[in-house]
C-alpha cells in the first residue's frame, strides 16, 4: 500500500508540473519554459514596483516551473552590482540604469540581437553592434499638476499648454494664491530628484551635453552665466517661493508631498510618471497630469525630458539553461498578455515596445505616452558619474534650504566637475 501510494503521489506531481508548464509564455518569439526547476534571480532597482515584482515572481514561478527570486537594494545600482560581482554572485537578470549598460554590458551581458522584441522598440541599447540592454519602460520628467485643485482656486479649467514661460507659471500661481491656496507647490528634497532629475536638465537641454560638460571642466564655460542653467533656476526659484514646506524643505517627505498633490492640497510638483505608484494609493482627484517645465527656453518648454528608463541585461556567466529562461522571461513581458498586463497595469509603466497596445491608464503615464507619440521628448543624458546625484544633489539641497545662493551653487557644481568624469559611451 505504501508503494502504491508513493506511485500515485509521484504521478500527481508529474501531472501538476505538466499543468503548470502548459500555462507558460507562448507569445511571439518566446520558447515556453520547460518547467524543469531552473532557477533565475532578478535584481530590481525600481523601489516603486518591488511588491509587484515579488508577486509577479510567485505567479510566474507557479505558471512556468521556473523558480524566480527578486532582489532589491538601497545602495546605488553601480555599488550594489560591484559588490555582487566581487563576491561572484551575479544575478541572472539585472535591472540597471542606462549608463550601467555601457559600463557593465561589454563584460557581463549576453548579446540579445537575435531576439524578436528588438524590432519592436527604439529604446534598446546596443554597443559595438550588440544589443545588450532591454528597455523596461519609458519614463519622463516634468511638472506634475492637479487640474482640479487649480480650478478650485481659479474657477477656470486648467489648460497646461497655456503655461509655457516662467512668467506664465508665476502668474498662475499668484492667481491660485489669491484663490485661497497660500502655498500650492511641493518640492521633493531627495538628492536623486534634485541632482539626477532637475539639475540634469541643465545638461540635457544643451545642444551638445558632452561639449557643455567639457566646457565646465576646462573653464571655457561659466555655469553661472549659462542661459539654460539660469532659465531652469529661475523656474525653480518660483517653485521654491511657493513650496508648502519652505520653512523646513529638507524635512518634507516624498510620500506626503505626492499625497498632497494627488488629493488636491497642492497644484504642482516637479517629478515623473514613477510618482504614480505612490499617488495611486491615495484618494486622488480626477484631473492629474504632467506638463513640460515652464521656462524661457523656447521649444524646450513644450517638451518633457525622458526616454528608455531602466534596462534589463542577462549575465553571460550563468548557465545556458538560466540564460534561456531569462530570455523567455523577457519575451513574456513583451508578447504574453499576462506580461504586458504586469508592465502596464500592475506596475503602471509606459511600455517601450510598439506591439504593446494596452492603454496606459494612469494619468501621468498617459501624459508621457502622448508626448512620446508626438515626438516631444528630449532624450536623457545617461552618462553622468555614479556619484553625481549624491554630491551635486547635496549642493542642490543646500540651495533649496537657503544655505547657498545661486552663484555659490554654480561654484559647487563647477568644483565637482573639476575631477569628475562622464561615463563610457
Amino acid at each position: 500500500m505504501k508503494r502504491t501510494l508513493a506511485i500515485v503521489l509521484a504521478l500527481v506531481m508529474v501531472f501538476a508540473l505538466a499543468a503548470c508548464g502548459s500555462n507558460g509564455s507562448s507569445g511571439e518569439g518566446s520558447s515556453a519554459s520547460s518547467g524543469d526547476g531552473t532557477a533565475i534571480t532578478i535584481f530590481n532597482s525600481k523601489m516603486e514596483i518591488q511588491s509587484q515584482m515579488e508577486e509577479m515572481a510567485e505567479e510566474y514561478s507557479a505558471a512556468t516551473g521556473v523558480d524566480v527570486e527578486v532582489y532589491y537594494s538601497n545602495d546605488t545600482v553601480a555599488a550594489h552590482m560591484s559588490t555582487r560581482y566581487a563576491s561572484n554572485e551575479p544575478y541572472t537578470i539585472a535591472m540597471v540604469d542606462a549608463k550601467d549598460i555601457y559600463s557593465l554590458g561589454p563584460d557581463h551581458a549576453i548579446d540579445l540581437s537575435d531576439q524578436d522584441w528588438v524590432k519592436d522598440t527604439t529604446q534598446a541599447i546596443a554597443i559595438d553592434g550588440k544589443v545588450l540592454g532591454f528597455p523596461v519602460c519609458v519614463e519622463a520628467r516634468g511638472l506634475l499638476y492637479n487640474g482640479d485643485a487649480i480650478k478650485a482656486a481659479t474657477g477656470k479649467d486648467f489648460d497646461p499648454s497655456t503655461i509655457k514661460t516662467t512668467a506664465d507659471l508665476k502668474a498662475l500661481i499668484e492667481e491660485i494664491v489669491a484663490g485661497g491656496m497660500e502655498l500650492p507647490v511641493g518640492i521633493q528634497k531627495e538628492d536623486w530628484s534634485l541632482g539626477a532629475h532637475y539639475l540634469a536638465e541643465v545638461y540635457e537641454l544643451q545642444q551638445d551635453p558632452d561639449a557643455f560638460i567639457a566646457g565646465i571642466k576646462d573653464g571655457s564655460i561659466k555655469l553661472a552665466d549659462d542661459p539654460v542653467f539660469n532659465a531652469l533656476m529661475d523656474t525653480f526659484d518660483v517653485l521654491k517661493e511657493y513650496n508648502y514646506a519652505k520653512d523646513a524643505p529638507i524635512s518634507a517627505e516624498r510620500e506626503v508631498t505626492e499625497m498632497k498633490l494627488a488629493e488636491g492640497d497642492l497644484c504642482f510638483k516637479f517629478g515623473g510618471n514613477w510618482d504614480w505608484s505612490n499617488m495611486v494609493e491615495t484618494n486622488y482627484t480626477e484631473n492629474l497630469g504632467m506638463m513640460p517645465v515652464p521656462s524661457d527656453l523656447g521649444d524646450y518648454n513644450e517638451m518633457l525630458v525622458g526616454g528608455g528608463s531602466k534596462y534589463f541585461f542577462i549575465d553571460n556567466s550563468v548557465s545556458a539553461e538560466q540564460q534561456q529562461a531569462a530570455k523567455d522571461f523577457l519575451n513574456w513581458l513583451v508578447y504574453d498578455e499576462a506580461g504586458q498586463d504586469f508592465l502596464v497595469n500592475k506596475c503602471a509603466l509606459v511600455p517601450a515596445f510598439s506591439n504593446i497596445t494596452l492603454p496606459v491608464s494612469d494619468p501621468l503615464g498617459a501624459s508621457v505616452k502622448a508626448f512620446a507619440d508626438a515626438g516631444k521628448l528630449v532624450g536623457n543624458y545617461n552618462y553622468l558619474p555614479d556619484d553625481h546625484y549624491a554630491k551635486v544633489g547635496a549642493s542642490f539641497q543646500k540651495y533649496l534650504a537657503g544655505q547657498v545662493d545661486r552663484a555659490g551653487f554654480a561654484d559647487e557644481i563647477t568644483a565637482y566637475w573639476a575631477t569628475a568624469e562622464v561615463g563610457a559611451h
